[in-house]
């Protein structure tokens, strides 16, 4: 496996398989082999189709994170939506609403992590003795992140094996258990990392986050599309940023659009679970690290979240 290396298997029917670097790990060869066996189920069929049952076949079986009881997807499709502001503090609700819960945050986007700052999380990552890492804990919340692992300043330019690697080392060498509940903050688009997740571990449900914009519901709508294909069931939506009020005079201003989540709802079957205004405070309180769910548990939009928390919660053990 070690002398592969940018050489060219071969071509099926026009297709290039063009294998860039494999590196000398479990995760890659893995990787690998699945690609391989995709390749054998092309070449079986001379129409070039593969058929249902191959397909499966080619997937990995999914294995539970070792220790937690429930993992929940919150998902956009569309970047700057305010997806892992409402991951964060959808989180914190959770802990409100169950004191006893165990709650546990996976920030998925490799590129772009914001779970660190919004939480408020620094210093070093430590490992058990079982060779796993330790998350890191605030407001009692267990949270893991590839921002933990890295330069907050350097970029991480990785092709597509490297952060399969990465999202597998972050579900399955950290210490997550015990955990009632995961949250996942899953990146934006529905690519490499959205089907590592849904591929490999059983997903219980997902949330869909999404701006009244019609720019942002095309993404949306994909990501409920990706969701249904890979068996994963949709909570709801959340529609963010809804209406802007005005502190000094309440007027409100809908800058994204009218109700756009709800015709994705209607449309896909779904319920819109909270409308989320757009409030100065959530990116004060966010750019802190102290969710606006914490730091002003008595306003509007934190009962809001203990609210989207009760709905989730509800779901999860109708299950």
């Amino acid at each position: 496996m070690n002398s592969i290396s940018r050489k060219i298997l071969g071509k099926i029917s026009g297709l290039r398989i063009d294998i860039l670097v494999l590196r000398k790990n479990k995760i890659c060869v893995t990787n690998f082999k699945r690609r391989i066996s995709l390749i054998q189920c092309y070449m079986q069929k001379p129409t070039g189709i593969i058929t249902d049952e191959q397909r499966k076949r080619s997937l990995p079986k999914k294995l539970p994170i070792a220790g937690v009881d429930h993992v929940v997807c919150i998902a956009s499709g569309k970047g700057g939506v305010g997806k892992s502001t409402v991951a964060v503090n959808l989180a914190l609700a959770v802990s409100q609403n169950e004191p006893e819960a165990r709650v546990g945050l996976l920030d998925a986007d490799i590129y772009g992590p914001s779970i660190p700052l919004m939480m408020n999380l620094s210093g070093q990552v430590y490992l058990n003795d079982k060779k796993l890492m330790i998350p890191l804990e605030n407001y009692g919340i267990h949270c893991m992140s590839m921002g933990l692992l890295t330069d907050s300043n350097s970029p991480i330019v990785w092709r597509g094996l490297m952060v399969m690697s990465a999202i597998e080392r972050l579900l399955r060498h950290v210490a997550w258990g015990p955990l009632d509940y995961l949250f996942i903050d899953m990146p934006p688009g529905t690519g490499d990392v959205q089907l590592s997740i849904s591929q490999n571990i059983p997903v219980n449900g997902a949330v869909i986050v999404t701006t009244p914009q019609d720019i942002a519901l095309l993404d949306a709508r994909k990501a409920v599309e990706m969701f249904t294909k890979v068996s994963v069931p949709v909570i709801g939506i959340v529609q963010n940023m809804g209406v802007f009020v005005c502190h000094h005079c309440g007027t409100e201003t809908r800058v994204f659009g009218n109700d756009g989540a709800y015709r994705l709802a209607s449309d896909t079957g779904l319920n819109v679970i909270v409308d989320l205004p757009l409030v100065p405070d959530i990116v004060e309180t966010c750019d802190r690290g102290t969710p606006i769910t914490l730091s002003q548990p008595d306003s509007e939009i934190a009962t809001k979240y203990r609210q989207l928390g009760r709905t989730v919660i509800e779901y999860l053990k109708k299950q």
